[in-house]
Formats: C-alpha cells, sequence, structure tokens
C-alpha cells in the first residue's frame, strides 16, 4: 500500500469521521432491504397489480443488486471507488425519488432497480478503508462497514413500520431519498479517492456474462416457488445459468484483464471464505423468515404471538444494536487470534441462537433473546470475512474481491428465502378459512439455520491458520495511480 496514503490516514484527524460516513452509507443502503416490507401485504393494492405481479418490487432489487455488487466493484478499482460508491448513492436516490413519486407497478419496479444498483456501496466502503486507514484501526473500521448490513435492516424496519402506519406509504421513499441525499454530501465532504488504481480495460464480456448468469439464477430461486420448481421455466433458467457461467469462467480465464481474478479467487483462503459466506448468508435470513411470522400470527394458533408490524420491528432492533456493538469485538479477537477464529466462533454463537430459538418461542422476550444472540454471532462472524478476503488479495483487487464475497451472502440469502418459503408452505395447519405455517415448520427451518451455521463452522475449519505474508497479497499489481 502507498507509504504516503496510510501515513496521511494515520495524521488525520478525520479518520474517525470517514468511518463513520462510510457505515452510514452501508447502513443506509441496508435500509432498502427492509424498506418495504411492511407494504408487502398492501403492494397489490397499492399499485393496482396482482399479487405475483407485485412481488417484481422485491425480486428487482434482488437482480439488480446481484448485477451491480461484482461490476461496481471491479470498476472502483479501476476508475476510484470513491467515484463509484457516489454513482451508487446517485442510484439511490434516483429510485428512492422514483418510488416516492409512483402509485403503479412499472415505475415502482424501475426505482425499486434503481435502489439495487447501490448495492456494492458496502464492499466499496470496506476497500476505501483498506487503502485509506492505519493498521490499527482496519480491523474494527471494517468489520463495523460489514456488519452495517444487517445493523440496517434490524434498525430500519420498526422505522419503516412507524412510517408506515403513521404516514403516506410514500414517506417511506422519500425518507430514503433524503437519507441518500445527506450520506451523499457526507462522502463528497469528508471521503478521499483512493489512489490505488488497477487501470486497464473494463471487462464487459465478462460482465454481461456473469449478470446474465446471476439473473437466470436468482429469478429461478425467487420466483420457483410461483412458477413451480419442476416447470419448464424454472428448470430452464437453472439450465441457462449453468451453461452461461462454464463460459463466463473459460472466457475469466483467457482474458487479460478479467472483471473476476478466478486464479486469485481460487485461493484456498477467498475461496473457503466465500463458500462459508454463502452457507452463512442462508444461516442469516432464517431468523428473519421465522421470528416476523411468529410475532405476527394469531395467539388463537397456539404458537402465534399476535403482534403489530412495528412489534415486530422493536424485537428484530436489538440485533441489530448487537452486531454494531460485536464489530470491535470481533476485530479484538481476529487481530489475537487471527479472523478464522473469529469466524468460526460466529458460527458457533449463530447455532447456539438458533437452536435456543427452537425450544424458545412462546414469549416475547424469547424471540428478543434468540435474534440478539444469532445478531451477536453474524456481527462476529461478518467482521471477520472482509479480513480474510483481504488478507489474501491484493489491494488493487480489493474492492472486485469484497464485492464477490458480498455477492456470495446474498445468494445464499436467496437460497434460504426459497428453501424456508418451501418448507414453511408444505408444513401448514388450518385456521379458519386461511391455511398458516405449522409450529413444526418454523422449528425445521431454525433447525436448518443451525445446521446451516454448523457447515459453515466446519468450512471455516480448513481456512490456512496463518493469512499470507503481508509482501505476497499487498503489493498492488502495476497500475495507473490518480493523486487525490
Amino acid at each position: 500500500m502507498p507509504e504516503p496514503s496510510r501515513a496521511a490516514a494515520e495524521a488525520s484527524p478525520r479518520a474517525n469521521l470517514v468511518v463513520a460516513v462510510l457505515a452510514l452509507a452501508g447502513i443506509t443502503v441496508s435500509l432498502m432491504q427492509t424498506l418495504v416490507i411492511p407494504l408487502i401485504p398492501a403492494l397489490p393494492g397499492l399499485l393496482h397489480a396482482s399479487a405475483a405481479d407485485a412481488t417484481w418490487a422485491i425480486t428487482a432489487t434482488l437482480l439488480a443488486g446481484a448485477v451491480a455488487t461484482p461490476t461496481m466493484g471491479r470498476l472502483g478499482d479501476m476508475y476510484g471507488k470513491r467515484r463509484m460508491l457516489l454513482i451508487s448513492l446517485g442510484a439511490l436516490v434516483a429510485g428512492s425519488t422514483i418510488g416516492a413519486l409512483s402509485d403503479t407497478l412499472v415505475p415502482m419496479v424501475a426505482g425499486r432497480t434503481l435502489q439495487g444498483l447501490a448495492a456494492g456501496v458496502i464492499p466499496l466502503g470496506i476497500s476505501i478503508m483498506r487503502d485509506e486507514l492505519p493498521a490499527e484501526r482496519l480491523g474494527s473500521a471494517t468489520a463495523l462497514m460489514s456488519a452495517s448490513l444487517g445493523v440496517g435492516g434490524a434498525l430500519g424496519l420498526p422505522a419503516a413500520a412507524l412510517l408506515a402506519e403513521n404516514a403516506d406509504w410514500h414517506a417511506l421513499f422519500w425518507t430514503a431519498a433524503g437519507l441518500g441525499v445527506v450520506v451523499t454530501a457526507l462522502v463528497v465532504a469528508l471521503v478521499p479517492e483512493s489512489p490505488v488504481r488497477t487501470g486497464g480495460r473494463f471487462d464487459v464480456p465478462g460482465a454481461a456474462g456473469l449478470s446474465i448468469a446471476l439473473v437466470c439464477l436468482l429469478l429461478a430461486i425467487s420466483k420457483g416457488a410461483d412458477w413451480g420448481w419442476g416447470s419448464a421455466a424454472t428448470l430452464g433458467l437453472f439450465a441457462a445459468a449453468a451453461v452461461v457461467l462454464l463460459l463466463w469462467g473459460r472466457w475469466e480465464l483467457r482474458t487479460a484483464r478479467p472483471l473476476v481474478d478466478l486464479r486469485t479467487t481460487a485461493r484456498r483462503q477467498v475461496l473457503l471464505t466465500n463458500i462459508a459466506s454463502a452457507v452463512f448468508g442462508f444461516a442469516m435470513f432464517a431468523m428473519s423468515l421465522v421470528l416476523p411470522q411468529l410475532l405476527q400470527l394469531p395467539t388463537a394458533t397456539g404458537y402465534g404471538l399476535g403482534r403489530s408490524m412495528l412489534a415486530v420491528g422493536l424485537v428484530m432492533a436489538p440485533s441489530g444494536l448487537v452486531m454494531m456493538a460485536l464489530a470491535p469485538v470481533s476485530a479484538r479477537v481476529s487481530r489475537t487470534r487471527g479472523p478464522k477464529t473469529t469466524l468460526m466462533l460466529g458460527a458457533v454463537v449463530v447455532a447456539a441462537g438458533y437452536a435456543l430459538g427452537i425450544v424458545l418461542m412462546s414469549a416475547t422476550w424469547h424471540l428478543v433473546l434468540v435474534s440478539s444472540i444469532i445478531g451477536a454471532g453474524i456481527g462476529l462472524a461478518y467482521g471477520a470475512m472482509p479480513a480474510l478476503v483481504m488478507g489474501a488479495v491484493p489491494v488493487s483487487e480489493t474492492a472486485a474481491a469484497n464485492s464477490l464475497n458480498t455477492l456470495m451472502r446474498s445468494i445464499g440469502t436467496s437460497v434460504s428465502s426459497a428453501t424456508a418459503g418451501l418448507i414453511l408452505a408444505r408444513l401448514t395447519i388450518s385456521f379458519g378459512p386461511a391455511t398458516l405455517p405449522s409450529q413444526n415448520g418454523f422449528r425445521l427451518v431454525l433447525g436448518m439455520g443451525a445446521a446451516a451455521a454448523l457447515l459453515a463452522l466446519a468450512i471455516a475449519a480448513f481456512l490456512p491458520r496463518h493469512a499470507p505474508a503481508a509482501a505476497e497479497v499487498t503489493q498492488p499489481k502495476p497500475a495507473t495511480t490518480a493523486g487525490r
């Protein structure tokens, strides 16, 4: 890493402000994941669309985020991470504004797509921190930035529910747009541009191929339950994703400047971390699918708690605060014991939280306790993942590598959503004219969350005990260097 940049960061009293602004940017973007949750039951009526069509307001954000994350990471390495961060925030503001002005499906889907394009903010922020912060600050800062994905989701739910219950639903999007404007102004004022660049030509065929493969894969996962898992559309999309990924991998191995350096990605430390991240993403999202439903189901079912959406948000919020509080602890454990140990510890805590949830689900405080324990494990693990990735890739590929790791988590959460949805749709009880998920169905999903966390633990056990020598991983490739 260039010494002037690190020396300047050490001397700058603005280092804390840079960390705070980047973490706020991550939290703001992660709010987009929970923004429309209070509106889901009412979306068909609000947008004058069928229930099936209204789900595109959710699916569009997922697909756009999957496409944008690796692309913005690579562009950040090439043309400036701060520049791509500002473009991502601009897409968030534009998408939120369009959503705030929408009353029909098409503009809402367009706005949600633009919001999804901001998904690259968190890996870009982590990469800026690597370039700008002194070594002693990097661990806690990247842990906080990585945890912001969960923090924003947990804190955003009660805020969104409160707004949805007490104001016109468009206020959700106006609030998101306002937050985006504030964060953009703070980034312009306080966050410097990194001088570390790779240069070269952007891999357009690689970006197109990966985007097509991801859209096919995630569309099949997210819509498979509606279309039928054995339908021609679902199977065709899975087949198309497999074929395109094979062709894409062949291209990436042969091109001089690939979108994703597969040889670097195949390094043991990077590969196992990415696999563990996908499994951990599966484990993390199981909590978000089960606990809100348990809280809102009628008490007459015998296991539902009959709470409002606002109460759901308040129950889930402590998990976000715990994630934030555990960020410095995660960094400390990684510094003294290594990030491998931190990731394994996080997996154990998450598994314990899910195991506890299987037997404790009959009172509100039970679910607060369970979500907080799981949040603690996520905070520990998510803080370790960027350290593991950055410990095995060159500085010039930081943003691309972190973006791929974030993408793997997103794929894990998508698979979790589809799997849990399938289970809860099959294990049901009759409740008057309605069919509701059964308590055994919820317990099975929680058990799968625990099993996924233990699988992540097993994968992490095969990570190298020691990171590669600094000389092997921190020297950038020959690059075009732009001054500040």
